[in-house]
C-alpha cells in the first residue's frame, strides 16, 4: 500500500514525464503496444482511463478486445491482432489482447495442451518479430486474491450503475479460481521473455498498481528510446538470441535452370489449358466446403509473365471465391508498419484464394538492393517469412509460391516488344530498365531467397516462363497437385 501524501507526491513527478512521451515516442518514430490483463475486477479499465489522462489523445488508440467474430475465427488466430498494430510514433492500448485466446479459450473453449502450446508459441514468435522490427511491447497483468475478487463484485452488485457489469460468467471464474491460477500461471511463464517480459502489478491497492504502471511506462520507453539512439531495438538491446532456423528443401541455383527445351506445342496448350481449367474449377468449389484456404504467391523477373499466368489461374476460379492482390511500393501507413502487417492484413478467409502478384519477398529482393530496409533487416526477413508461412500452414493453408525464370536476352526482346507495341507501352517503365542493369545483383538475392526460403511446408516452385504457355501449363498442374494433396 502507499500512503496518500506518498502517492501524491510520486503522481505528480511521474505524470509530468508521461506527458512527454508521446511527443519522444513520435520523434524516436518507436510504435508502442501497451497491453493489460489480469482479473476480473482488478482496475484494467481505471487503470487505462488514468494512463490516457497524461497522453495527448492523438497519440494513441484504445482497442478493447472481445471474443472473435465469425469473420475473424475465419482467418489465423493472430489475423485480428495484426490489424491494431499502431504506426511508428503512435501507440496502441490494449485492453485485453491476443492472451485471451490462451487464457480463457483453454478453460471455456476446451482448448488442448497441444493446442495451448502452439497458441503460446506463436504469440512469442509474434512478439520477438515486433521488438525485432523495433516495436515496445509493454505487458501488463492485473493480480488480485480470490477474496479481493469477490469483494469487488459484491460491491458492483450493490450499485444499480454498475451491477450489469458483474456477469454469470464472472462469477463461474470466481468459483474456479485456482483452476484458473494455474492457467494464467502456466501462460504468463511460458510467454515471459526478455524481449517483452510480463509486469505482474499487485492490484489490491489501486494507487500502488497505478504508480506501478506509471514507473514501469516511463522507464520502458526510456529504455527503448535509448537502444534506437544506439541503432538498436528492444531484441538487440536485451542481446535476444536468434531463434532456431527452419529444415530447408533444397533449390537449385538459377544458374543451374535449362530453359531452352520447355515449350509446349500451341494444340496441346489449348486442350491442356481447358483440362486443367476444369479441374481447377471443380477443385476450388471443394476448398469452399471444406473452408480451406489458398495463398498463391507469383514472383520473377520483370516481363517474366506473371500476369498472364495469373489471368489463366484466375479464369478457372468462381470470382466470389478469390481476389488477386498486386503489390506495389508501401504507403505511408504500411511503411510506418511491420512490413509483414499489410500481407497479414489481406490475409483470406478459410475457402477463399489469395493471388499475390508480388509478395512480402520484396524484402529480399528490391529493399535490399535499393537500400530501402538495412542489412540487419533483410538478414533477419528470411527467418521471418518461414514464420509468417509456417502460422498460415499450421492453420490450414495451402501455400504455393511460384519464381516465374526467363534469361537476360528474352526478357529485352520482351521489352522491346512492349515499347514498341502501343497497346502495351503501359507495361513497361524507366525503372524495368533500371531493374534489368542490376540484374546480377538481383541474381545473387533472388538464389538466396530461394536457398534460404524454400521450407518442407511452403517450398519454391521454379517455372521455367521463356515460352509463356508451358509456364502457364506447368504453374496450373503445380497449384493443382498441392491442392489435390490438402484436401
Amino acid at each position: 500500500t502507499v500512503s496518500k501524501e506518498e502517492f501524491k507526491k510520486q503522481s505528480k513527478l511521474l505524470k509530468r514525464e508521461l506527458e512527454t512521451l508521446p511527443q519522444k515516442i513520435k520523434a524516436a518514430k518507436i510504435p508502442v503496444i501497451i497491453l493489460f490483463e489480469g482479473w476480473g475486477a482488478a482496475g484494467k479499465g481505471s487503470i487505462i482511463s488514468d494512463l490516457i489522462l497524461n497522453f495527448d489523445p492523438r497519440g494513441f488508440k484504445v482497442y478493447s478486445t472481445a471474443e472473435a467474430t465469425e469473420t475473424e475465427k475465419r482467418h489465423p488466430l493472430l489475423w485480428r491482432h495484426w490489424q491494431n498494430l499502431p504506426e511508428q510514433g503512435y501507440m496502441s492500448i490494449l485492453d485485453r489482447s491476443w492472451y485471451q485466446d490462451v487464457s480463457i479459450a483453454r478453460v471455456e473453449d476446451d482448448l488442448s495442451d497441444s493446442e495451448t502450446l502452439h497458441r503460446m508459441n506463436s504469440i512469442n514468435t509474434f512478439e520477438r518479430q515486433l521488438t525485432d522490427n523495433g516495436y515496445l511491447v509493454l505487458k501488463f497483468f492485473l493480480h488480485i486474491g480470490q477474496k479481493e475478487q469477490r469483494a469487488r463484485f459484491e460491491k458492483l452488485e450493490s450499485d444499480k450503475n454498475t451491477a450489469w457489469r458483474v456477469t454469470e460468467r464472472d462469477h463461474w471464474r470466481n468459483k474456479h479460481y485456482n483452476l484458473l491460477y494455474s492457467i494464467l500461471d502456466e501462460m504468463l511463464e511460458y510467454t515471459n521473455t526478455p524481449n517483452a517480459p510480463w509486469h505482474v502489478v499487485c492490484s489490491n491497492d489501486s494507487q500502488a498498481a497505478l504508480l506501478s504502471v506509471y514507473r514501469t511506462v516511463v522507464e520502458s520507453v526510456k529504455e527503448a528510446i535509448q537502444a534506437k539512439e544506439k541503432g538498436l531495438t528492444i531484441s538487440s538491446a536485451r542481446g535476444i538470441p536468434a531463434p532456431k532456423p527452419f529444415n530447408l528443401v533444397h533449390t537449385p541455383l538459377l544458374s543451374e535452370i535449362t530453359l531452352e527445351d520447355k515449350t509446349i506445342e500451341p494444340e496441346k496448350y489449348k486442350k491442356e489449358l481447358a483440362k486443367l481449367q476444369k479441374k481447377l474449377k471443380g477443385l476450388h468449389y471443394k476448398l469452399y466446403r471444406r473452408k480451406v484456404p489458398v495463398i498463391v504467391v507469383y514472383e520473377g523477373w520483370d516481363a517474366a509473365g506473371k500476369g498472364g499466368n495469373i489471368k489463366r489461374v484466375s479464369a478457372a476460379l468462381d470470382p466470389r471465391g478469390y481476389e488477386v492482390i498486386p503489390i506495389a511500393s508501401p504507403t505511408k501507413p504500411e511503411l510506418y508498419r511491420h512490413y509483414l502487417w499489410r500481407f497479414w492484413t489481406r490475409i483470406p478467409k478459410t475457402g477463399h484464394i489469395a493471388i499475390f502478384d508480388r509478395s512480402w519477398y520484396g524484402r529480399v529482393m528490391v529493399e535490399r538492393i535499393e537500400g530501402f530496409c538495412t542489412e540487419a533487416d533483410w538478414k533477419r526477413a528470411y527467418q521471418e517469412m518461414n514464420e509468417f508461412e509456417r502460422e498460415l500452414t499450421e492453420w490450414g493453408a495451402v501455400v504455393v509460391k511460384f519464381w516465374l525464370h526467363i534469361d537476360q536476352d528474352e526478357q529485352l526482346r520482351r521489352f522491346t516488344d512492349r515499347q514498341n507495341t502501343p497497346e502495351k507501352q503501359w507495361k513497361i517503365t524507366d525503372e524495368d530498365w533500371r531493374n534489368r542493369e542490376k540484374w546480377p545483383q538481383y541474381e545473387e538475392a533472388v538464389n538466396e531467397m530461394l536457398q534460404k526460403t524454400s521450407t518442407e511446408f511452403a517450398p519454391w516452385h521454379i517455372v521455367e516462363s521463356q515460352d509463356k504457355k508451358y509456364a502457364r501449363i506447368k504453374a496450373l498442374k503445380i497449384l493443382i497437385k498441392a491442392i489435390e494433396d490438402a484436401l
